[in-house]
C-alpha cells in the first residue's frame, strides 16, 4: 500500500529552517551514527517525491553535480519558472495537490510518496487528508524562529508508531495519521 509520508527534521521548537531559510543547524548532524543508513533505508521505499519551490531551489544550490533523486519522479509545486536539472525526472506543476497526488500514487508503483517540504505544501496535502505518516526527526537545537514544521492543524490525535534514537540527542518519532470519516481522501488514495 502506498503511503504519503512527511519525512522531515525539525528543531526542538518546531522549525524546519532557520529565519533565513538555512539548514546549517541541521547539517552539523550529518554523519551521526545510524542516520545515513536509516535515511538510505527510508529512501529505498520511496517511489515519488513532492516539494515546493523553496525546497527545490535549496536542493538546486546543494546539488551542484547531479540531482540526488535522479531515478524518482519529482513534482515541484510552483507558480514560478524554475530551471530543470539534467538527469532528473522533474515535473513542475501548479495543479491542485489532490489531482497531483493521484498521479504520484500511480508513478510510485507501490512504493511510498515522500513529501520533502516545505511545511506550507505539506499543509495543503494534510488539509486534503492525503498524509498518512509523519516521520519527524527532532534535532536538539532551539532556533527561536523560522519556517514552521506544519503550519496547519491535523484533526484528531496522531498515533505514535515508533521512536528511533541516534547519537548526539537526535530522535525520530514516527506518527501515523489515522484515516477516519473526516479524512475521505486518505482512505481513497491508500486504496489505489
Amino acid at each position: 500500500m502506498t503511503k504519503t509520508q512527511y519525512y522531515v527534521a525539525a528543531s526542538i521548537d518546531g522549525y524546519i529552517a532557520d529565519a533565513d531559510g538555512g539548514l546549517g543547524w541541521l547539517l552539523q548532524f550529518n554523519g551521526v551514527e545510524g542516520v545515513d543508513a536509516h535515511y538510505k533505508a527510508f529512501l529505498g521505499g520511496v517511489g515519488a517525491l513532492a516539494m515546493g519551490a523553496a525546497t527545490y531551489e535549496f536542493l538546486l544550490a546543494e546539488s551542484r553535480e547531479a540531482w540526488p533523486y535522479a531515478d524518482l519522479p519529482t513534482w515541484v509545486f510552483t507558480h514560478r519558472d524554475l530551471p530543470a536539472i539534467a538527469g532528473g525526472d522533474i515535473r513542475f506543476t501548479t495543479e491542485d495537490v489532490g489531482l497531483v497526488h493521484e498521479q504520484m500514487v500511480r508513478a510510485a508503483g507501490g512504493k511510498h510518496i515522500w513529501l520533502v517540504g516545505g511545511g506550507h505544501l505539506v499543509a495543503q496535502f494534510a488539509k486534503r487528508g492525503l498524509v498518512n505518516e509523519i516521520l519527524l526527526s527532532v534535532v536538539p537545537v532551539v532556533l527561536g524562529s523560522g519556517a514552521p514544521l506544519l503550519p496547519a492543524s491535523i484533526p484528531g490525535l496522531l498515533d505514535l508508531q515508533g521512536i528511533t534514537r541516534f547519537g548526539r540527542g537526535l530522535v525520530e518519532l514516527r506518527y501515523e495519521i489515522p484515516a477516519g470519516l473526516d479524512r475521505p481522501h486518505a482512505t481513497r488514495a491508500a486504496e489505489t
